[in-house]
C-alpha cells in the first residue's frame, strides 16, 4: 500500500481517506464472505502472506495522530495523513479481517511495513505496538531504548543494505552488523531487486557482498536464513521441513542442526542471552541496591 493519499486528493479522485480504505479494503471482505463474487480475487488472496506500506518516510507529516485526529472519513485535507494513521487504519482493517478468516478457515494477513528507513523515529513505535515484523529499520541505530524493546520483543526486522546504499546510508555505515552481534531478529532481504540489483539472483547478491564486506562465516551466513523463515508467512508444514519439526521450541530445543547448519552453541548463546535480559527486567523494583 502507497501512502499517497494526498495524490489522489489532489487528483480529485478521492473525497476523503476512508474512501481509500474502503476501495482496499472491502474486496477484500467480499471475497472471503462469499468467494464466488470475487473469484480471482479469492484465488489470488490464498497466495497473499501480508501488506506493505511503501513511501518516502521522510516526508514532513503535518499532523501528529491523537484522539482530536479527524477520522477516515473526515480526513479530507489535501495533506497527507501521518505515518501512525495509515498503521493504526491498516492494522484495525486486517485484524477484523483476519478474525473473519479465521473463523472461515482462511489463510490470514500480517502487516509487515517499510519503517524506520527515514523520517520521524516515532514511525518505529507505532510499528513495534501494530506490526509483526518491518522492513529497514535503520534509525533504530539512533535510539537504544527503541532498539532495545524490538530485541526484547524479537520483532522481525528485515534488512536491505543495497537498496539503503543508494538511497539513504551508505553501506560501510549500516548497522546491519551492529543489529546482528546484539541478537536482533534480522534478516537480509532485496527491495526494488529491478532497480537496485544488477543479476537474477538478487538476494543472493544481498548475501554475498555482505558476507564479503563485513566478513560473515558460514554460521552468521545459516542464522541469517534461519531467522528469514522464521519471520516469514510460510505455512507451518513448510516451516518444518525446512527448520525441523520442533522450530518453534525456545533455545537448542528448538534446533535441527541437520536442516539449519546452526549449531547449537550458537542458538543456546542466543537464547540465554535473552532470557536474562528479561530476567533482570522482571527483577529490577526501580529502587537502588544496599550498596
Amino acid at each position: 500500500m502507497y501512502l499517497c493519499s494526498d495524490i489522489y486528493r489532489q487528483k480529485k479522485l478521492l473525497e476523503n481517506f476512508g474512501q481509500l480504505l474502503r476501495n482496499l479494503f472491502l474486496p477484500l471482505f467480499q471475497a472471503t464472505l462469499d468467494p464466488s463474487s470475487h473469484k480471482n480475487l479469492s484465488i489470488f488472496l490464498n497466495q497473499v502472506i501480508g501488506f506493505d506500506s511503501v513511501d518516502d518516510e521522510s516526508k514532513p507529516e503535518s499532523t501528529f495522530f491523537s484522539s482530536a485526529t479527524p477520522t477516515p472519513e473526515e480526513w479530507t485535507s489535501h495533506d497527507n495523513p501521518p505515518y501512525s494513521y495509515y498503521i493504526f487504519y491498516m492494522f484495525a482493517n486486517i485484524s477484523m479481517l483476519n478474525r473473519l478468516r479465521r473463523i472461515r478457515g482462511m489463510n490470514l494477513f500480517t502487516l509487515r511495513p517499510h519503517c524506520g528507513e527515514a523520517g520521524p523515529v516515532h514511525h518505529l513505535v507505532t510499528s513495534f505496538l501494530l506490526s509483526q515484523n518491518i522492513s529497514h529499520g535503520l534509525l533504530l541505530r539512533k535510539i537504544p531504548s527503541i532498539q532495545y524493546l524490538y530485541y526484547l520483543a524479537q520483532i522481525g526486522v528485515a534488512m536491505s543494505p543495497l537498496s539503503n546504499n543508494h538511497l539513504f546510508l551508505d553501506y560501510n555505515r549500516s548497522p546491519f552488523p551492529e543489529y546482528f552481534r546484539r541478537g536482533l531478529h534480522i534478516s537480509l532481504s532485496t527491495d526494488d531487486p529491478l532497480q537496485f540489483h544488477f543479476t537474477r539472483e538478487p538476494l543472493m547478491e544481498e548475501y554475498s557482498i555482505a558476507a564479503q564486506v563485513w566478513k560473515l562465516n558460514a554460521v552468521d551466513m545459516c542464522e541469517l536464513a534461519k531467522n528469514s523463515v522464521l519471520m516469514s508467512s510460510f505455512e507451518d508444514c513448510v516451516k518444518q521441513h525446512w527448520l525441523g519439526v520442533n522450530y518453534n521450541e525456545e533455545g537448542p530445543a528448538g534446533n535441527d542442526i541437520t536442516r539449519t547448519n546452526v549449531p547449537n552453541i550458537r542458538v543456546a548463546y542466543r537464547h540465554e542471552t535473552l532470557v536474562e535480559e528479561l530476567k533482570n527486567i522482571l527483577q529490577w523494583d526501580g529502587g537502588t541496591t544496599d550498596d
